[in-house]
């Protein structure tokens, strides 16, 4: 019998691939982004509360998971499985990132205006002044960027963790969301309640962006490409996101730019709708084997 982990990991690639994303009315991720918001009002202090929220908001949340895994583990071990990935499928978006990329891209041949308001879905960018190459742009570099915060960084925080057990590993997928959900409500530069968030987000996300530029190279077949995205990769004032951008520009041989923050090889042409919906194959592939990474981890 696989190990349990394994397990989890399946059936939470299953899910998405079946589903997507949980109805909201019963999406954790939802309910934490209400507790979220309730926490978002004016402080005397508002930096020393933010890194309150930062430290405290995510360990309930891995709690909350980890302690039903953990009380159901000792009763059934297949039965904590099943939660297990139920749980870790919430912190997925792989299903939802590839075909809201792939509609975008598609659109813009046929309707632009319609592209540019899906892609809001994607990005925080004013859109409106956007032409197609720009769109499609904007969506290859959303998936490239979120490959790494919507699929592997919970992966592997889950597959690492379940080498201690699996409520360990489950808690672990989970803090991970909420730290990024945390970064994506709060942490902008002009918010000092989200000024902790945002730094335990990129000391978070550090190491799944870095892999996640990886598996793009990997997928793509052209490991040359990360050594070609150095050069570009400082250029977004995250200290994260541009691995996995840069190095989709690269293998696509394509310039993927947001006016005034960065232009990642400059030198090449926006992507075309061909070469945009080759950049979502790559992110499609890029995540299979982050699944199977996970998987093999969690094995053990």
């Amino acid at each position: 019998m696989a190990p349990v982990g394994s397990l989890a990991v399946g059936l939470a690639l299953a899910l998405d691939a079946a589903v997507g994303e949980p109805p909201e009315q019963v999406h954790p991720v939802v309910a934490l982004g209400a507790v979220i918001a309730a926490l978002d009002r004016p402080y005397s202090a508002p930096r020393l509360v933010g890194v309150a929220i930062a430290l405290l908001v995510p360990l309930g949340a891995a709690v909350v998971a980890a302690v039903p895994v953990a009380a159901l583990q000792s009763w059934h071990p297949i039965a904590a499985g099943g939660l297990a990935g139920l749980l870790l499928f919430t912190t997925l978006s792989h299903r939802l990132l590839v075909g809201l990329a792939t509609d975008v891209i598609e659109a813009t041949t046929t309707d632009l205006e319609g592209a540019k308001a899906a892609v809001v879905g994607l990005v925080g960018r004013d859109t409106a002044a956007l032409d197609a190459a720009e769109v499609r742009s904007a969506a290859v570099e959303s998936l490239a960027e979120n490959l790494a915060d919507g699929l592997v960084a919970p992966l592997v925080a889950f597959a690492l963790g379940s080498l201690l057990s699996l409520p360990v590993g489950v808690g672990a997928a989970v803090w991970v969301k909420a730290v990024n959900t945390l970064d994506s409500m709060l942490g902008y530069r002009d918010r000092p309640l989200g000024t902790g968030s945002a730094r335990l987000d990129d000391v978070v996300e550090w190491l799944p962006a870095r892999f996640s530029a990886a598996l793009i190279a990997l997928a793509a077949g052209d490991p040359g490409s990360l050594g070609r995205a150095r050069a570009w990769a400082r250029e977004p004032p995250s200290p994260n996101s541009g691995w996995p951008m840069a190095t989709m520009a690269a293998v696509l041989d394509a310039r993927l730019r947001k006016p005034g923050e960065y232009d990642l090889n400059p030198e090449a042409a926006l992507p075309g709708k061909d070469t945009a919906l080759a950049g979502v194959a790559v992110g499609r592939r890029a995540g299979w084997l982050a699944v199977g990474v996970a998987g093999g981890i969690a094995w053990f």
